[in-house]
Order: C-alpha cells, then sequence, then structure tokens
C-alpha cells in the first residue's frame, strides 16, 4: 500500500468495505492514477456503471487533487479467474 494514496483507498473503502484497491501513480506527479478495485458491488453492473461508482465516490478528489484516472474494476469471482489464468 502507498501511503501517499491511502486518501484514495479510504475514501473507496468507505463507500465499498469489502474493496481490495490498488493505486499506483502513472507519471510520477502524484495527480495521475492507475485504480484497480476488487468488490462484489460491481456484480451484475455493466462497465460504465461500475466505473461511475468509483468516479462519484472520488469526485470531490478529481475537482481537487487527482487530474486523471485510469480505472480497473473486477468482481471478486473474475479477479479469482485472473489469478487463476
Amino acid at each position: 500500500m502507498n501511503s501517499d494514496f491511502l486518501f484514495v483507498e479510504n475514501i473507496i473503502r468507505a463507500g465499498l468495505p469489502d474493496a481490495q484497491i490498488t493505486v499506483q501513480d502513472m507519471t510520477g506527479t502524484r495527480d495521475h492514477l492507475d485504480i484497480t478495485v476488487v468488490s462484489d458491488a460491481f456484480k451484475g453492473k455493466l462497465l460504465i456503471e461500475q466505473h461511475q461508482i468509483l468516479m462519484n465516490l472520488l469526485k470531490e478528489e478529481l475537482k481537487q487533487r487527482i487530474h486523471a484516472v485510469k480505472l480497473t474494476t473486477l468482481t471478486w469471482e473474475k479477479f479469482e479467474k485472473a489469478k487463476q489464468g
């Protein structure tokens, strides 16, 4: 866990308590983030709906501290399949 991005993890975890969250800096500027979230809150939702959940959670940070995000969202089932494959 990168403590620089603990604020992002805390915001997401508050909205998605079962989430496994990985945040990486894409450019070295600490405002372009690659965020991967695994949560069963994404079950049965289209990809755009999954991303909207995260964008809604992060909307204030996107106005102030985060310039760009790359989102990857997975359910726990898809995450386990990806680990095995």
